[in-house]
């Protein structure tokens, strides 16, 4: 839960926050669990929910974030340098997608829910949940195609530079 809350609000301080605003909101909420789903379903959907208020909060006053670094990035003896930049470059790309598209995809391709579970953590349609993955995908696509080819020129190809009509 901490991974999801962390990768829906972006900063460890507020993922915790959410996260401990979620538990309390599990614990009051409790008794009146039905066990239509799972417990960590329902939790999920909880800090889910709590990781959305807090981005809509922070929407509605914006603030100049901090440059990150990478002090919140636990030391792995065996992690190359070449990984740990991999996954800065993921994670940017991540945030640039928009809030719609980036939860699914992290729900799906990082934390590996299916999408029914998804869909309904983020109380949206399951086809909701593949088209907004598809065209997060797309986008990642385009913005980490120089990982998957280092010579070319970091674009994946555009569906009318495959047939020849240029960028």
């Amino acid at each position: 839960m901490w991974a999801v809350a962390l990768r829906t609000v972006r900063d460890p301080e507020e993922a915790a926050d959410a996260l401990q605003d979620a538990f309390v909101s599990a614990f009051r909420a409790a008794a009146n669990f039905r066990a239509e789903s799972q417990v960590t379903t329902w939790l999920h959907r909880i800090v889910v929910n709590a990781c959305l208020d807090r981005v809509r909060r922070r929407q509605a006053r914006p603030t100049v974030p901090l440059p990150e670094t990478s002090q919140y990035e636990p030391a792995v003896p065996n992690d190359s340098m070449a990984e740990r930049e991999t996954r800065l470059l993921v994670r940017e790309a991540l945030d640039q997608l928009p809030e719609d598209q980036r939860m699914p995809i992290v729900l799906v391709d990082v934390e590996g829910y299916s999408v029914s579970e998804t869909a309904r953590l983020l109380s949206i349609a399951e086809g909701t949940v593949k088209s907004r993955c598809a065209r997060g995908r797309a986008k990642l696509a385009k913005l980490l195609g120089h990982l998957r080819n280092p010579d070319s020129e970091g674009d994946v190809p555009t569906h009318e530079s495959k047939h020849g009509e240029g960028r």
